[in-house]
């Protein structure tokens, strides 16, 4: 169906790809996979025609095509789905599904016929929680991600770009794609699925091709191969684990942080503490109240309800300046939109915080960036380098830098690598176990749960707006979801 030989590309003299060639069959599921800056994205944008190559070629069923614009690309059967939303949020489901391909009657825009098609595509998926006629702005990061696969089917792909679709999808909605993309593979579609999660790649591709560096290392057909082999490729080393060991029984330090019947409008008997020295994971379902949880904490969305105290003084954040004050700091799930300014520096951004919330016992001034950069393991090309420009792990090691420069006491992680490759996942893990000797009290929401079973020493299970249970470390998987979707109501104190 596909074929890419020896694509080459270069970006401000800077040669990102280097000869790369790859192929694609019918009822394929490909996956390209390989650390942030290995050039997966810059492959896809040229085979999208987002990007022109300065050499190789491209071949659609053994015809030639040279691409100039997304919309040539698009016409030949070939559709992308990017990481980051392409969505506009004041519009609806529908006008975003359609944008600039609205069906017409009798020259106006025929709404009624690009709903009824948006509803089919939505049933396809099955998605009942979205309707044609919702405001993107109203959905959560998961259904925006949604949206945006029903907006690529929606122009009758062949070749289907897949890149992390389920970086901000919960496990259920996880199964969910997966039963879709064997339903489109079946259908004849081809498609190339990028992908951090490699159960996933095992799970759904017939062939993994490995990119290192802008060169193709290795394609492998999956059943003949393993995840130690392809992490090999992908990091050029072994990886001796992929967790660093948790804290052992009795390390953990006095309370940091305390709830007691803490609620409000999506939240009720909120009962928890986190103590220094402790990683504390928080699993659920989407709509759980997993990130709500966090926001409250923060003050973004205020407990209307109960008591709260930071190292025993008594908290009610209002506003998350309030929360920042107090030692609380918040690594949301969304980093682009929410946690960089992506035009400005590397350095500026690290002083977001300090600079509009002065950091506790020291002055911005007193800061060294470059000390702080380190500490996170910062891979750019200097403190100047706008922020836009970098990977996602290291935008995410920015967002990370920014909240230590304001010396926080509980660091609270929303999906703390989504998005991120295995290279700079590990780094992220070792941080924040590192954090957590030096006395921090770590709050971990994440969908992964191999994530969370990895990292935590606790871990409390988000039901409904509640905390429905909590298991001790090294819990399996099927016991956070046993308590995630209600089989098992039995809970004793969380504490």
């Amino acid at each position: 169906m596909l074929t890419m030989h020896g694509v080459s590309k270069s970006f401000l003299g800077v040669r990102v790809l280097h000869e790369v060639g790859l192929d694609l069959e019918a009822g394929e599921v490909h996956a390209l996979v390989g650390e942030n800056g290995a050039g997966k994205s810059t492959l896809m944008k040229i085979l999208a025609g987002e990007h022109a190559p300065d050499a190789g070629t491209l071949a659609i069923d053994g015809t030639p095509y040279s691409f100039s614009h997304p919309a040539q690309a698009q016409a030949a059967g070939i559709g992308i789905i990017h990481q980051e939303f392409a969505l506009l949020p004041h519009r609806t489901v529908a006008e975003n599904v359609f944008l600039g391909r609205e069906p017409t009657r009798y020259g106006l825009v025929d709404r009624r016929a690009m709903e009824r098609r948006t509803a089919d595509l939505l049933a396809e998926m099955d998605e009942t929680g979205i309707t044609p006629r919702t405001r993107v702005r109203e959905l959560s990061v998961a259904r925006r991600q949604t949206v945006e696969i029903v907006k690529a089917l929606a122009s009758d792909v062949r070749i289907l770009v897949m890149d992390e679709p389920t970086a901000a999808l919960a496990d259920h909605e996880v199964r969910q794609l997966a039963s879709l993309v064997r339903r489109l593979t079946a259908r004849g579609l081809g498609i190339l699925y990028i992908s951090h999660r490699l159960r996933e790649v095992f799970a759904l591709s017939r062939r993994i091709t490995v990119l290192k560096d802008g060169r193709r290392v290795a394609t492998l057909t999956t059943r003949d191969t393993d995840a130690d082999t392809v992490v090999r490729a992908m990091v050029g080393r072994e990886l001796d684990a992929y967790y660093p060991p948790r804290a052992r029984p009795g390390e953990a330090g006095p309370v940091r942080l305390a709830v007691s019947g803490g609620g409000n409008a999506r939240l009720s008997g909120i009962d928890l503490t986190l103590r220094g020295g402790e990683v504390v994971g928080v699993a659920g379902l989407q709509g759980s109240g997993r990130t709500s949880l966090a926001r409250a904490l923060f003050g973004a969305d205020p407990f209307t309800r109960g008591t709260m105290t930071v190292d025993g003084t008594p908290l009610r954040p209002a506003r998350p300046r309030d929360a920042v004050r107090a030692g609380i700091a918040l690594v949301t799930e969304d980093r682009q939109a929410e946690g960089l300014a992506l035009r400005q520096s590397v350095t500026d951004n690290a002083l977001l915080v300090t600079r509009a919330v002065p950091a506790r016992g020291a002055p911005p001034a007193g800061l060294d960036v470059t000390a702080l950069l380190d500490r996170v393991r910062l891979r750019a090309h200097g403190p100047n380098q706008q922020v836009q420009y970098l990977s996602g792990g290291n935008q995410q090691k920015v967002v990370i830098a920014k909240w230590l420069a304001a010396r926080p006491r509980v660091l609270l992680f929303d999906e703390p690598t989504r998005g991120v490759d295995v290279g700079a996942k590990a780094a992220i893990h070792t941080l924040v176990r590192e954090l957590a000797h030096e006395g921090l009290a770590v709050l971990i929401v994440s969908s992964e749960l191999p994530e969370l079973i990895g990292m935590s020493d606790r871990v409390l299970v988000m039901s409904d707006g509640r905390l429905a249970g909590e298991l001790p470390a090294g819990a399996a998987e099927e016991a956070v979801m046993r308590i995630a979707t209600g089989g098992d109501r039995g809970r004793e104190g969380v504490a």
